[in-house]
Order: structure tokens, then C-alpha cells, then sequence
């Protein structure tokens, strides 16, 4: 068989292909275990471990794979801090802590390929903004400070993007892997509206307009400063400091100077500085009289968080803290959210689901070869038809790690979809190079893509509605199945009737 410029074309884009599906040098060749997220306020961030960096060796220990990351780590730690040297891709950092570092990690992805929560697991939420209908530009400025609010709360692994429905409504959807939906529904159900107040009066609320910055991982200013045992477990308090704008301060000056010396707490105003997160009291804090009517940008947050025992208070105080903090930072979102639907799914699942789907498209491909061999009595023409299918899968894996695009369970399914009419086409073109022996072999297949390209266009139009269809959720279906039939049309059909041509002529 003659091998064509259209062949030549499809082994080419095979090989840039498989390229982008595995990288170069390949992934499966390195070793050692990939950081997945680094925890804010550790040691670890501080020292410059960065989520995506390869750690190679601990101490001096070669890492291959996570079993000898959990092996070089296990029993080194105790009461006293010590010493970790972690060698990764990017340099070496030293650690002194009496803890394991407080990160996480994987073994390195065998390919370059990006998997959606529906197989890779995590929660997903749907969300609109209650009471309104927001135009584009107004859910692209809310998922600009949804984002940042993440972003600040140091959560990694995240995907937000705009979706619509067919009726033109606009939504947010948020994927977070590896978080719970109750996780999920506390970061983005929330307004996080804060608003300080001297009896009426607002004095500032969250947000750059009032707040200049804020006091932030720096134990001078910042930090859980006492535990205490009280009824049923114990209470830890905090306190950090935030920095007024100059207009906040002198509005402070302002209020604070029309009141009077408490009657009942000597040293403190008879008003208190009562704080509001999306319009619940969290907190009232007396203001000393030495602050009446003086213009101060310095002004200090305080607060509390319970547990059952000593450290899970501690850590209670220590999130509501850094979630206090964050909505001092970012400000409110614009409006009050609803979510309308979430979901979650086991990366159990989806690993299984993998690994029975391709098992099942395979032995789908190889029977379908089989048919056709028995219907048309040629094994070259079988091994064509099958070559040519496993052809389009790899393209498709190959724009998708390309492009950064999440395989999820809609897209799985384009893939099946495309495998489907890409045989149908490929029967249509040995059909017709059996057909009317008046014509020549190249008439034959002038008639076999007359069909191909009308089922083509058909097809087109009948996916581009779904890439808004259930509020974008079935746009992974529509972008495989697209790049697929597209792929075949340019790409792989006219190889395959090349190779047929050769067959048969």
C-alpha cells in the first residue's frame, strides 16, 4: 500500500499527538512524587515548597514513588524540632519542624492527560445569584472575586467558569477536587458581606475601599493567643490587626467623637465596635476612650472558636481567623448566592469507570473488526478500520492535553460517540469502494464523502446546542464529540480512503 500525503498527514498528527499525551522526555519515565498543595502558615510554604514542584529525594533518600515518600517521613518526628532536607526539580529547601510537612502529594500523572471531577473526584456546584439575573460581564466579575476569595484562602485544585442555559441565564460553576460538598457549600453559599458598626452607623466594612490591608501570617500582629477549658471542651481566642483607609479612619473619628465615657465599663466609650459577617453579630468589641474622636488607621479584630479538645479548638480559631481575614481582604461578593445543584463523586468510582469503559471500547472496536473482516472477506481492510478508530481516540486525547481540557464523564462519552460515526463513515467509504465497478475508485469516493460530509454537518449542528444545554454541564460531550467527527472529516477518513483505495485498487 502507497503511503499518501493524507497518511503521511495522519502519522504526523499521530506522533504531535501521543507527544502531548505523554510529554517529552515522557512522564512515565520520572521519578520521584508531584506536590499537590502546600498548606498556608507552614513552615513548608514559607521555606518555598510550591504545589506542582517534584520532590526527588529526602534526605538525601531517592524518591521514587509515594510509598518512599511516606517511608523517608515515618518515625522521624517527635516532641523537638529536626532537621528535613527535601530535594525537589526546583532546588532544595531545608525544613526545621517537629511535624511532617504539611503538604500533599501524589505520584507523578503517567500522562499529560487532565481529568474532570467526575473521574478524578471532588464536588461540584452550580450557582446563581438569588434575585437577580446577571449578564456576562457581571457573572465574569463574580467569579473574578470568587476566585481571589479562594485564591487567598489557599485552595488549590480549583476550576471556575462561566455557564449558560438555553434561556440565556448565566451561572457560575465551581469544581473543587478533592473537597466535600458541605466543604464547597460553606466557601461559595456564603456572601461574606462584613460590615463594622457603632450602633447604626457603619464605620467600614471588607473590601480594599475601607480596609488598606491586613495582618496576615506575622505572629507579631496575627495569631491564637490563649486556649482555655470551658463546659462540654474548650475555647481558643484570636486577634490580628487590619489597617484603615484614611477615609474609614476619620469616619471612625467622626462617630466615635459624639459619644460618651461608659457609665457601666470605666476606660471604654458606652458604644461597642459590633462586627457583622453577611449581617450576624460574630463579635462586639469595646473601644477605649483614649480612641474618642481620633483619627486612628490601626485597629485591632478579635475573635474565638470552639472544640472538644484543646487542638480542635485551636484549629477552629485558627480557620475562622484566616476566613475573617480573607473577607477583610477580597471585600463581599457582589451578590447573595444560590446554589442550585451540587454534587460529588468518589475518584473510586472514576478510576473503575476508566478502566471498564476503554476495556469495553476496545473489545467494541475489535469485534466491529471482526464484522467487517467476515462482511468483506479482507483482512487489511479490518486492520485499516481499526487502525484508523484507535486513530481518532489518540487525536482526541492529544488536542484535549493540549488545550488543558478536563476528561469527565460527558466527554468519555463524546469519545464513544465519535468511535460510532466514525465507523459508520469508514463502512460508508468500503461500501462504496465495492459499488458500481463503472465507476472509477476515485468516483467511488467522491460519492462515499458526499455522505460523510452531509452526516458531518448534520451532526454539527445538532452538538452545538449542547454546549450550553443544562447549563454548559454537557459541553465536555459536545467538545469531544467535535473535535472527534472534525478530526475524522479533515484527518482520519480521507487516510482511511486513501488506504482503502490502495486495498482495493
Amino acid at each position: 500500500m502507497k503511503l499518501t500525503w493524507k497518511i503521511w498527514m495522519l502519522i504526523i498528527i499521530l506522533v504531535l499527538c501521543l507527544l502531548s499525551i505523554f510529554g517529552l522526555p515522557p512522564t512515565f519515565f520520572q521519578k520521584g512524587v508531584l506536590i499537590k498543595s502546600v498548606d498556608q502558615n507552614s513552615t513548608a510554604l514559607e521555606q518555598g515548597l510550591k504545589s506542582e514542584q517534584i520532590i526527588t529525594a529526602i534526605d538525601g533518600n531517592k524518591i521514587n514513588n509515594l510509598e518512599d515518600f511516606t517511608k523517608s517521613l515515618q518515625g522521624k518526628f517527635s516532641s523537638e524540632n529536626v532537621k528535613t532536607i527535601i530535594t525537589t526539580n526546583q532546588g532544595e529547601f531545608i525544613l526545621y519542624s517537629n511535624q511532617a510537612p504539611e503538604i500533599t502529594v501524589l505520584d507523578i500523572p503517567k500522562t499529560n492527560i487532565r481529568l474532570g471531577l467526575d473521574l478524578a473526584g471532588g464536588s461540584r456546584a452550580l450557582i446563581k445569584a438569588k434575585d437577580a439575573k446577571l449578564s456576562s460581564s457581571q457573572i465574569n466579575d463574580l467569579i473574578s472575586i470568587t476566585q481571589n476569595r479562594l485564591d487567598v484562602y489557599g485552595i488549590s485544585d480549583i476550576n471556575i467558569r462561566p455557564v449558560s442555559d438555553l434561556a440565556g441565564e448565566h451561572f457560575m460553576l465551581v469544581e473543587i477536587a478533592g473537597a466535600t460538598p458541605d466543604d464547597l457549600e460553606e466557601l461559595i453559599s456564603k456572601q461574606g458581606k462584613f460590615e463594622a458598626k457603632i450602633g447604626d452607623e457603619t464605620v467600614f466594612v471588607g473590601g480594599e475601599k475601607d480596609i488598606a490591608s491586613v495582618c496576615r501570617n506575622d505572629a507579631t500582629c496575627a495569631g491564637v493567643e490563649s486556649c482555655n477549658p470551658t463546659d462540654g471542651g474548650y475555647f481558643c481566642n484570636y486577634r490580628f490587626v487590619i489597617y484603615l483607609s484614611e477615609s474609614s479612619a476619620q469616619r471612625h473619628a467622626d462617630i466615635t467623637g459624639k459619644l460618651e465615657t461608659s457609665t457601666n465599663n470605666s476606660g471604654y466609650l458606652e458604644k461597642k465596635l459590633d462586627l457583622y459577617l453577611d449581617d450576624k453579630l460574630i463579635d462586639s468589641l469595646w473601644i477605649s476612650e483614649g480612641l474618642k474622636g481620633r483619627v486612628t488607621t490601626q485597629i485591632q479584630i478579635q475573635g474565638s472558636g470552639n472544640g472538644e479538645t484543646n487542638q480542635l479548638a485551636y484549629e477552629a480559631s485558627t480557620e475562622s481567623m484566616n476566613k475573617l481575614q480573607t473577607v477583610l481582604i477580597t471585600g463581599s461578593l457582589p451578590y447573595k448566592l444560590e446554589i442550585v445543584k451540587l454534587d460529588t463523586i468518589s475518584p473510586t468510582l472514576g478510576k473503575d469507570f476508566i478502566n471498564s469503559i476503554f476495556l469495553a471500547g476496545f473489545v467494541a472496536l475489535a469485534a466491529v473488526s471482526l464484522i467487517v473482516f467476515l462482511r468483506y472477506k479482507n483482512f487489511k481492510s479490518s486492520i485499516a478500520l481499526l487502525f484508523t478508530s484507535m486513530s481518532e481516540i489518540v487525536i482526541i486525547l492529544g488536542i484535549a492535553s493540549f488545550i488543558d481540557w478536563n476528561l469527565d464523564l460527558p466527554s468519555i462519552a463524546g469519545i464513544l460517540a465519535t468511535i460510532g460515526t466514525g465507523i459508520d463513515s469508514q463502512i460508508i467509504i468500503l461500501d462504496e469502494s465495492r459499488q458500481s465497478m463503472f465507476l472509477s475508485i476515485k468516483e467511488r469516493m467522491k460519492r462515499a464523502f458526499a455522505i460523510v460530509l452531509g452526516a458531518y454537518f448534520t451532526a454539527l449542528v445538532a452538538l452545538l446546542p449542547l454546549m450550553w444545554a443544562g447549563a454548559g454541564l454537557l459541553k465536555g460531550f459536545a467538545i469531544t464529540t467535535l473535535i472527534g467527527i472534525t478530526a475524522g472529516v479533515l484527518i482520519t477518513r480521507p487516510a482511511f480512503a486513501d488506504m482503502i483505495k490502495g486495498i482495493e485498487g
